[in-house]
């Protein structure tokens, strides 16, 4: 029975992504070890007694030569993966304050490399979502209402404007439910020429069928009345898949069906949904503690924010009100 439960037991491992100049360190696993070959984000087992946070310090020391100081780390994302041989929980931070220049001192080869270079297939399955954190940004800015298809355009422009005047990375995602399917598709045609010129990406936002009518969009947003029917990953790999979720049971529907991240909310009062039932920043961490995909906090949110929401061990967060031009 010991040997049971020990071969089953959950590994605590603490991993850092150290970020320098636009550049994550990544480095090889040893051949002989667990999912050796794949590439590798460094840190290590959280030993007894240890906070994460002391366990990072010590084995980026140790396999790097790089100093971290403790309060520069923030939480990403927590990870529990089933091997089938072996049961790990990642627990993953990052800082871009690491001191001294890395080299592999336990002789394994180690690089800065871009986020968007990351692939899939070079790393073990756990690490799958950090490359979804690394990739994604931090804001996805959702669009308000259109009073007519005449200033769609004007509206548009006038919101892209003042999202670059925020000081973060986004994704504009495409949201007019009042729209016909081709009204939609013509919109979406218009706006992806202006997200490509503004230098942001455009996710459509509805059924699977809003991406096919704009295949050349970075990704779909599938409202839950739109996930809760599928079964199976509605788009191709390489491409962003979210989901509108409000509880653990639609978190875990959304994994089911292949989604690189989804929005959990409402975290405030909104002034759309006046007296309506919010989870707070309380009931929000937990639900983030135990979701393995990159979370964006939505709902009465603003930027100011973000700071909070990331310490929460969120991705970011989504709305409407920050950026989208009001009146």
């Amino acid at each position: 029975m010991a040997q049971a439960e020990s071969e089953t037991r959950e590994v605590h491992v603490a991993v850092g992504v150290i970020v320098r100049q636009g550049r994550v360190l990544i480095a090889s696993r040893p051949d002989h070890v667990h999912q050796g070959g794949l590439l590798e984000f460094p840190g290590g087992k959280v030993e007894p007694d240890e906070t994460v946070q002391a366990a990072l310090v010590r084995e980026i020391a140790e396999e790097t030569g790089l100093n971290i100081p403790e309060s520069s780390l923030r939480p990403v994302i927590g990870i529990r993966h089933d091997y089938g041989d072996k049961r790990v929980f990642l627990d993953v931070w990052r800082t871009d304050q690491a001191q001294g220049e890395a080299h592999g001192r336990e002789g394994q080869p180690i690089e800065w490399v871009r986020p968007e270079s990351l692939r899939d297939e070079d790393f073990p399955a756990a690490n799958r979502p950090i490359i979804r954190a690394l990739q994604l940004p931090c804001l996805l800015a959702i669009t308000g209402g259109f009073s007519s298809d005449d200033t769609a355009g004007q509206l548009l422009s006038k919101a892209l404007v003042n999202l670059s005047e925020q000081d973060h990375s986004a994704l504009v995602v495409l949201r007019v439910p009042a729209l016909d399917t081709e009204s939609y598709a013509s919109l979406a045609e218009a706006a992806l020429g202006m997200c490509e010129g503004a230098g942001v990406g455009l996710v459509v936002h509805g059924s699977p069928a809003a991406f096919d009518d704009a295949p050349d969009a970075a990704g779909l947003h599938l409202p839950w009345r739109e996930a809760q029917k599928l079964e199976a990953r509605p788009v191709p790999d390489g491409v962003w898949l979210g989901v509108s979720c409000h509880n653990a049971r639609e978190i875990d529907h959304a994994l089911a069906i292949g989604a690189d991240y989804v929005t959990l909310g409402p975290v405030k009062p909104t002034e759309t949904h006046p007296g309506a039932p919010v989870l707070g920043w309380a009931g929000f961490r937990d639900l983030v503690a135990n979701a393995p995909i990159p979370v964006f906090g939505l709902g009465g949110l603003q930027p100011e924010d973000l700071d909070e929401a990331q310490q929460a061990g969120a991705q970011g967060i989504a709305g409407i009100r920050y950026w989208w031009p009001q009146g």
